[in-house]
């Protein structure tokens, strides 16, 4: 049995990340088994989050990013795999990839490591890592970069919250324009270029060939994105800290899309990356 852990993202919940990943697990053989667990701490619902799924309990894995608190989720993490594990790989979403992504580079800065990382690949769905955890480990983190991470987390949220004004007044839907839509209309919104890979020496202000070697994530990993998100940003910042990864656009927002494609491709890239640990 192949067991992958999943964290899900900020004021959501282990049920509501079940759903958002059905239809992709779905398409995945009976020998794959997904442990989705709640986060430690209570929290308002994610904007949105209740025109999808109503009556929801909602839970966060911080409710600041501050290095503590980043560092006191790692600790439930741990513990929980401890007891529950072992896990060949995570697969998570938002602030679920932000809590493993750190996991692992606080892993390869405290070397040598006293223990193994709980998972051998990792599954990350519309991530990012928090600057002030690059901060904490001395990472050069410049102002444009702390500047792009503010106004497009703002403009998730913005856009985010329109479900909720949908839900209340359908009228206000538009046949065949989809959420994320309108931000592609108005290309002044989002910071990305899809066609373009940024250089290493500016990620959306962050320049990589000033960090040191040891930061890196070391484990096999995806890396699953859509170019309508606002923080798309983010996720390409994530995806050059591993060396060892695939990359695929949804095209979507900051979602996991369920179109029959969209979900055959992130079902493939699973058991792609499951069967390279395996043979390890």
């Amino acid at each position: 049995m192949r067991r992958i852990l999943c964290l899900h993202g900020h004021g959501t919940s282990a049920d509501i990340f079940q759903a958002q990943t059905a239809s992709f697990r779905a398409k995945l053989g009976p020998d794959y088994s997904f442990d989705f667990v709640n986060a430690p701490h209570p929290s308002p619902g994610a904007p949105g989050i209740e025109a999808i799924f109503r009556n929801s309990t909602t839970y966060t894995w911080y409710t600041h990013p501050t290095p503590e608190a980043i560092c006191a989720a790692h600790d439930w993490v741990i513990t929980y795999t401890r007891e529950h594990g072992p896990y060949e790989a995570v697969c998570c979403f938002s602030q679920g990839c932000a809590l493993a992504s750190t996991l692992a580079l606080y892993h390869a800065h405290n070397s040598p490591p006293i223990e193994p990382l709980p998972f051998r690949a990792a599954i990350f769905i519309c991530g990012g890592v928090p600057l002030p955890a690059l901060a904490d480990l001395g990472l050069p983190v410049s102002p444009r970069a702390h500047e792009i991470n503010r106004s497009t987390g703002a403009l998730l949220q913005a856009t985010a919250g329109r479900l909720s004004t949908f839900a209340a007044d359908p009228k206000q839907i538009q046949r065949g324009v989809g959420l994320w839509d309108h931000l592609v209309e108005s290309p002044d919104l989002l910071v990305r270029d899809p066609a373009r890979r940024p250089d290493r020496q500016d990620v959306f202000g962050l320049d990589f060939t000033q960090f040191p070697a040891w930061a890196t994530i070391r484990i096999p990993t995806v890396h699953i994105y859509g170019s309508k998100d606002p923080r798309w940003p983010a996720g390409i910042q994530l995806a050059e800290f591993c060396p060892d990864r695939v990359e695929y656009d949804h095209g979507g927002g900051h979602d996991i899309p369920r179109t029959t494609g969209v979900s055959t491709k992130i079902a493939s890239l699973v058991e792609q990356v499951l069967r390279r640990v395996g043979e390890e």
